[in-house]
């Protein structure tokens, strides 16, 4: 399903809160951009937001105003100003979006850190079950929303100068690699970059993150796949209870998101 663009002009605020999924700009390529709160999530639906942070990041003091101390410290870590810019614009459209949803300030959400860091909503805002996530790379946001599901999303932007084959030896499954090798040269850089984003959403979705083997399970590397994860070991089952589908993340990028269980749609 592709990404929505719809120009800002054509957000339509007077619609019952019911349609605003539906009308809702969830592709954001600009400061100008409008999110009309509260926003609905049906607990069948999986929605997907794109952020263009290459646009965004020069407006750095808006979004360091609506994070948190510790957040704000995080950003002042980065050496180059570039990458300080992009991770306090994503910052603070994850708080922005999910203030929608709450229908909240985005100044007032915290957050709880699993032992592999992956964030949830902390108290009171938990008991919505809201559960989030979030990855970017390069100049591209991407995020994830659900409730009561557990799901995982990773964006990566496709680079060409990195040892693909070596790092692919290394990481694959003998699976993932025999799918890998089999391809012509010309078209290994962008089936690598499908077979990592899976393999890291599928990570994130289970809250793992790299403790979980990444030979441990297979996933498809076929442009297009809605339905990737193709085995788990030790337990077969496993991989019943998800879905792993590819996610568009506009030109250079390539995204996946897991989700735990089949009875979802995807919006956005």
């Amino acid at each position: 399903m592709a990404v929505q663009s719809i120009p800002a002009d054509a957000l339509l605020r007077d619609r019952p809160p019911t349609n605003r999924t539906m009308i809702q700009n969830m592709n954001i390529a600009g400061s100008d951009f409008e999110i009309s709160a509260p926003l609905a999530l049906p607990l069948n639906e999986v929605q997907v937001w794109r952020a263009d942070l290459e646009s965004l990041r020069a407006d750095e003091s808006r979004w360091l105003s609506l994070l948190s101390a510790d957040e704000k410290a995080r950003a002042a870590r980065f050496h180059f100003p570039v990458d300080r810019q992009r991770f306090a614009a994503a910052r603070a459209l994850l708080r922005t979006i999910l203030a929608a949803y709450l229908n909240s300030d985005p100044r007032q959400l915290t957050f709880l850190y699993s032992p592999k860091e992956k964030p949830s909503l902390a108290p009171p805002h938990a008991a919505s079950g809201v559960t989030f996530n979030v990855s970017h790379s390069g100049g591209v946001a991407m995020y994830a929303f659900s409730r009561k599901r557990d799901l995982g999303i990773d964006v990566e932007q496709v680079r060409r100068n990195s040892d693909i084959e070596a790092i692919a030896r290394r990481f694959f499954s003998t699976h993932e690699q025999t799918q890998f090798f089999a391809l012509p040269a010309e078209e290994r850089v962008a089936a690598f970059f499908r077979c990592w984003t899976r393999k890291e959403a599928y990570l994130k979705a289970t809250g793992d993150g790299l403790s979980l083997p990444l030979s441990q399970f297979d996933v498809s590397i076929e442009p297009g796949s809605q339905d990737a994860l193709a085995a788990t070991r030790p337990d077969p089952a496993e991989a019943a209870r998800w879905r792993l589908t590819e996610v568009p993340a506009g030109s250079g990028y390539i995204a996946a998101l897991c989700v735990r269980g089949r009875d979802w749609e995807l919006k956005g």
